[in-house]
């Protein structure tokens, strides 16, 4: 650059031409000239501008018309940004900045760049203020650089924090499915070994084992449906009790909606199974006129479950209580840390079972029940 402004007319400038430049400013002018670090300063009136070939590698297309120009015009694009700076400057203060964020057009299109630069007064012969110097770094690769390895670090940040969500789902899964087979499989253990035990033929245990089997199968089928840790008590006493439904609306259900745990659902379905069995075979569905009666309510966190029966013939306590008796009067019912009772009387059979449900499940319950009325 040292020879592009030895050869530029300056006399039409604020500066004036260089025979009578001062020997500050000359000073000045040779050692930017000459530097490698990029360099720009401004001086007189005008605030003319002069460079050197390091800092001409910002201009762009700029370049071309740059030198000796009023600062202002030169940056124009900027101007607003940097006016302020080169004013401070200019009342004698020295700024410092690092990785500025700006906006220019140096190819004839925008672009978001940074900078690291200072802006310094330059002073006269007489001691006060008459240019500026500012020496610069383009940071613009940098800071993107580091914007683009910082997103990629959230990023993998984010996957690593799914990836530890989505294992601890998958550990909670494993548990939950394994807590069900084990109590699936005791269950049906339970299931074979009392009905053969009472069974009064291998015909009999086999009718009584698949039948048993196939309500819990419809439990469980339930229970995996549905993502949630427990499922409602209707729609177990429904699905249970949709085979032995007829036309006629024999079976009637009442009560709210109501969550009960996973094992407490089995051992209810299992239970309504039983009863509709018993229902068919013995009780007020073995005649046309015979209608059943089941209903529930929730006091406080106490489940309470009735079955009546009537208009069928009447009700008679067996001999010999077998499976079904002390699935119904004491299996069942420890699933709820509860109690149950059966009566058998003339107009019908009649069964209650009574117990507790957690208290987040309790919760769950109520929730649900507000969010539908």
């Amino acid at each position: 650059m040292a020879d592009a402004i030895r050869a530029f007319d300056w006399s039409g400038t604020s500066i004036g031409g260089i025979d009578t430049w001062s020997p500050a400013l000359k000073t000045i002018v040779e050692m930017a000239v000459h530097s490698k670090q990029a360099i720009c300063l401004v001086w007189g009136a005008d605030l003319n501008f002069i460079y050197n070939d390091t800092y001409a590698r910002f201009l762009g297309v700029r370049e071309m018309s740059a030198l000796g120009q009023p600062f202002e015009q030169v940056w124009a694009d900027v101007w607003d940004d940097i006016a302020p700076i080169v004013l401070d400057a200019l009342s004698g203060n020295g700024s410092w900045f690092e990785n500025m964020k700006l906006i220019m057009t140096r190819k004839g299109y925008e672009e978001e760049t940074y900078w690291s630069f200072s802006y310094s007064p330059l002073y006269g012969m007489n001691g006060r203020v008459a240019g500026m110097i500012n020496i610069a770094t383009e940071t613009t690769d940098a800071v993107v650089d580091r914007q683009a390895l910082s997103e990629s670090v959230a990023e993998a940040q984010r996957k690593l924090e799914l990836q530890a969500c989505l294992d601890a789902q998958h550990r909670v899964i494993q548990r939950e499915m394994a807590h069900r087979i084990k109590n699936m499989l005791s269950m049906t253990m339970a299931v074979v070994s009392q009905s053969l035990r009472h069974a009064q033929s291998l015909d009999e245990a086999g009718r009584t084992i698949s039948h048993r089997i196939a309500a819990l199968s419809n439990a469980q089928d339930l229970l995996v449906s549905t993502r949630e840790a427990t499922t409602d008590v209707r729609t177990i006493i429904h699905q249970t009790l949709n085979p032995y439904q007829t036309s006629d609306d024999r079976i009637h259900l009442t009560g709210p909606d109501i969550a009960i745990q996973a094992q407490q659902a089995l051992g209810l379905a299992l239970a309504i199974h039983e009863l509709a069995t018993n229902a068919v075979k013995y009780g007020a569905l073995s005649s046309d006129a015979g209608t059943v009666e089941v209903s529930w309510k929730l006091d406080d966190n106490q489940l309470e479950l009735i079955w009546v029966e009537q208009g069928g013939p009447p009700a008679v306590q067996p001999t010999r209580g077998g499976f079904g008796s002390r699935l119904l009067s004491r299996i069942v019912p420890s699933y709820f840390h509860g109690e149950a009772h059966q009566s058998y009387e003339a107009s019908g059979f009649r069964y209650a079972v009574s117990g507790k449900i957690s208290e987040e499940v309790m919760l769950a319950s109520e929730t649900n029940t507000n969010e539908r009325s």
